[in-house]
């Protein structure tokens, strides 16, 4: 791919991304550029301290009208909502605070006003103590709940690391980058994948997306996973592994019921970087093909020339895997992504192109490519993802390069 024909694909740079220093062309020699836009804002944190203060506001302004509007007018409302407001952001300390501020201040006002001895008053400031006797019921349920809640997400966080643990930054010489970011508001896993094994081979890598959601999909991707160690580390060849994944999802059909029976598969990228040569191999069946960052910001795309089957479809014919191989030299960045990212529509529905978004390009590190991607998803889309994405970044250091060195 020539540098020309990269350029005039380029969508633009995204923020935050280095550029090369245009005095000497070197490409070490990097300079951040700054994000465009506004400062970062502080609307939100000024609406929470708004609503947080609500309730006081309330009371505070519930006192002024009975004490500046004539003695039959009534701010019972005001009163009625400050403890239930209070309820689901105070502590219970707090919310029962509130609710004998608001029946206090009903008291004294009843008095200065001399109604208190009144039916209609009587029956606002028993009415009002209920209110703030029923908001400190609700206060410790909402708080109960939140516990719970707090106790699944660190379940879920859990099962993510047990499923779907982090690689280590280098492995193999290679550095190693991965991102996972689910659809679902509060949820760590889906039914995207990703795997790294070391072997005697070399680097083998797995990149995939499971047919359907919830726990039948994350079970799928224990079992694709548990497959994939085992046979990486065992197989003479990445095509020997597929047919491993491919059996393993086999048996674990005939143990589903219903539609997953028989429509359950895993579209899945598998690649193996052999230690000390710079290639890589892939056997791709049925996903989205990976991207090759170089490191002048050209890219290439490393699409399939034969089709394939997702996993788990061979009774509907047999198509042998085929190992394709492709150049992967030093500074070059292997990125393997599931659906999700190309699926992610902005406000008028296009789709995000990586391809277009990540010509002339340079990145020093893996994670900063995912997380310079990430959040350009993040804003094409407008925060709502519309499928799980996970992301694999893998980078074939230069001959000769430090590993520590400062990157960008």
């Amino acid at each position: 791919m020539d540098d020309e024909g990269a350029v005039a694909r380029a969508g633009g740079r995204l923020p935050g991304d280095p550029v090369p220093d245009p005095g000497l062309g070197l490409g070490a020699q990097v300079r951040p550029v700054p994000p465009p836009g506004p400062p970062p804002r502080r609307r939100t944190a000024y609406g929470r301290a708004f609503v947080h203060a609500l309730p006081v506001l309330l009371i505070v302004v519930a006192i002024l009208y009975d004490i500046f509007t004539p003695r039959y007018f009534t701010a019972g409302p005001l009163y009625t909502a400050a403890p239930l407001i209070a309820a689901p952001l105070y502590s219970r300390r707090g919310t029962a605070l509130t609710g004998a501020a608001v029946v206090v201040s009903v008291i004294g006002l009843q008095i200065g006003k001399g109604v208190i001895h009144y039916v209609d008053s009587l029956t606002e400031l028993i009415t009002i103590a209920t209110v703030a006797v029923l908001a400190v019921l609700v206060n410790g349920m909402v708080r109960r709940s939140s516990e719970r809640l707090v106790s699944v997400r660190e379940i879920a966080e859990a099962a993510q690391r047990a499923v779907l643990p982090e690689p280590a930054e280098r492995i193999g010489g290679f550095e190693i980058a991965v991102c996972y970011e689910a659809a679902q508001a509060d949820a760590f896993i889906g039914g995207d994948l990703y795997a790294v094994q070391d072997s005697a081979r070399g680097v083998r890598l797995i990149v995939g997306d499971v047919r359907g959601k919830g726990m039948g999909a994350v079970a799928a991707v224990a079992v694709v996973i548990g497959a994939f160690r085992e046979a990486a580390e065992q197989e003479a060849t990445l095509e020997a592994v597929a047919q491993r994944l491919e059996r393993a999802l086999a048996r674990e059909g005939t143990r589903r019921d219903g539609l997953d029976a028989f429509e359950g598969f895993t579209t899945a990228v598998l690649a193996e970087l052999p230690h000390g040569d710079g290639t890589v191999r892939i056997v791709n069946r049925g996903h989205p093909p990976p991207l090759l960052l170089y490191a002048d910001g050209t890219l290439d795309t490393l699409p399939a020339r034969e089709s394939a089957l997702p996993l788990g479809m061979g009774d509907l014919g047999v198509w042998p895997d085929r190992a394709e191989e492709a150049d992967f030299p030093g500074g070059a960045t292997l990125l393997l992504y599931t659906d999700g990212l190309t699926e992610a529509r902005d406000a008028g529905g296009e789709f995000y192109d990586p391809q277009t978004r990540l010509a002339c390009r340079v990145f020093r590190h893996p994670a900063t490519l995912l997380e310079a991607l990430a959040d350009d998803v993040r804003r094409h889309s407008g925060g709502g993802m519309a499928d799980d994405m996970a992301l694999l970044a893998v980078r074939r250091p230069r001959r000769g390069e430090h590993d520590h060195c400062d990157e960008t």
